[in-house]
């Protein structure tokens, strides 16, 4: 049985994301985030940025074409024969505050590791190819992934006398699932691994994500989801109106009139406003704040109180309320909402486009691997608007990868992986409750040597991020456990 992490209720707990690497970058793109997109540390670098000869293409032996990989290093804790701790960058820059904040610092402080973390391929400064075009994206998967990794760990291992030394991965969300994948691809390499918040099964559609946010926000308060539905529904209502625009458009202070000419249009526009909620729960609480991270005051409470307060109007008011708080969280002057608009930035293949700090790469990602379609498809949750076909036909729109293309890619994703099926040892696989990929992830224990620790009232990544006085006693008691598998797996 899985080690159940719970403890006293909160009652109304203190309470803003993404898919992320919760250590090294952050991911999936929508809501009021994709307005504020993931951009290079502006804080003093606290690592120096180093660089990896690394190919361009490992499973292709006539392709000798190799470029530079950014990695960071801290030894200030590494005792001569201690572990090398890796920890895996993911659809973001992988950014250098990690190497001096977190949980697997203070493992390694504790077990005299040397610590690393690796930028995944195509994001950050790490650029394989010339440009973003659908054509080099082939080389973007998690097999190039972990096959970097593996090239990686060798060539570390040999320059700095670390090949018998005992590696130990790490990574959060998709980069949690790489870790998981890194140990069972390579066992030879890797002795165990970490992986948070993995969505390690693959499906092309994900309305069980949305089933989680609904939970998440009752937890708070019960009626808060209700209000969400009641808002959300009436919106859609208007939308059947164009006579409603005009107000519409005034409301969520849109940069132009509301234009509907198509369902994707509609449908990219209840996304946006319903990423606000999703984002907020997937990363509630969580303590993000060394990150450079925005929106870490808005936690599900907030969200919840404005739901709830009726003195700003009705339920469809209260929403508006909620995406005005969001526009001042992050800024912005008025929202885009428009589909045409997020095409054009999506298709932009430059380096210096508007979606290549990780969304035009992450979504063919999902296109081309693992789905994740977070759609309104279930009954069961809060928003209306956005279905699997809206999501899915981007892949079409943005890389002519068709439908049945992605149900193939996914299929043949859990053929090799397993999903939730893996079978491998010595990988712990921590969850929160609030976070919505935990219905993608390993909640229970698989084998002894294929732990799972749940943690009841915590969100993405939550035993990452450095501890602090007010986290979960059940929180601390994670990462506590999760210390105790690692001592006791490096002395096997």
């Amino acid at each position: 049985m899985a080690l159940q992490m719970s403890g006293p209720s909160r009652g109304k707990v203190a309470l803003f994301f993404l898919l992320c690497v919760c250590a090294a970058a952050q991911g999936s793109y929508r809501g009021f985030v994709r307005f504020s997109q993931v951009q290079e540390p502006t804080q003093r670098a606290v690592s120096e940025e180093l660089w990896f000869t690394q190919n361009l293409d490992h499973f292709n032996g006539a392709d000798s074409r190799v470029w530079k990989q950014r990695y960071f290093v801290n030894e200030a804790f590494y005792k001569p024969g201690g572990p090398v701790f890796l920890m895996i960058g993911g659809e973001g820059p992988a950014n250098p505050a990690w190497m001096q904040n977190g949980t697997w610092l203070t493992y390694a402080a504790k077990l005299g590791a040397l610590c690393l973390m690796l930028e995944h391929r195509f994001y950050g400064k790490s650029h394989p190819t010339k440009d973003l075009s659908t054509d080099n994206l082939r080389f973007l998967s998690s097999r190039q992934a972990l096959a970097d990794l593996a090239h990686f760990r060798t060539e570390m291992g040999q320059t700095r006398g670390l090949t018998n030394r005992k590696w130990v991965a790490f990574g959060g969300s998709y980069p949690g699932s790489l870790a998981a994948w890194f140990r069972l691809k390579y066992p030879h390499l890797v002795h165990a691994s970490v992986a948070t918040s993995a969505p390690v099964y693959a499906a092309v559609n994900f309305p069980e994500y949305l089933e989680v946010v609904w939970r998440s926000l009752a937890s708070e308060n019960a009626e808060c989801p209700v209000l969400v539905k009641k808002a959300s529904d009436c919106l859609v209502e208007r939308l059947k109106d164009p006579k409603t625009f005009d107000n519409i458009t005034k409301d969520f202070n849109l940069c132009s009139k509301l234009q509907l000419q198509t369902e994707m249009d509609s449908a990219y526009f209840l996304e946006t406003l319903a990423g606000t909620f999703m984002d907020v729960v997937q990363y509630n609480e969580d303590n993000r704040d060394f990150e450079g991270a925005l929106g870490t005051n808005v936690t599900i409470k907030v969200l919840c109180g404005v739901m709830g307060d009726a003195s700003l109007g009705d339920p469809y008011a209260r929403y508006v309320a909620v995406a005005r708080l969001m526009m001042d969280t992050f800024s912005l002057k008025c929202l885009d909402t428009s589909f045409n608009n997020y095409v054009r930035d999506m298709t932009n293949t430059s380096w210096d486009g508007p979606a290549a700090s990780g969304g035009r790469q992450w979504v063919y990602q999902t296109c081309s691997e693992f789905g994740f379609y977070q759609s309104t498809d279930s009954p069961n949750q809060p928003f209306t608007g956005f279905p699997l076909i809206y999501q899915v036909q981007q892949c079409a729109d943005f890389y002519n990868i068709s439908a049945d293309q992605v149900k193939d890619a996914v299929a043949q994703t859990n053929e090799y992986y397993g999903g939730y099926k893996i079978r491998s040892s010595r990988i712990v696989f921590p969850n929160g409750s609030i976070d919505p990929w935990h219905a993608l992830g390993i909640t229970q224990d698989i084998t002894a040597d294929l732990p799972a620790v749940f943690i009841k009232g915590t969100a993405h990544c939550a035993n990452m991020y450095p501890a602090r006085n007010k986290d979960l006693p059940q929180l601390s008691l994670a990462r506590d456990h999760i210390f105790i598998l690692l001592q006791q797996w490096l002395k096997q």
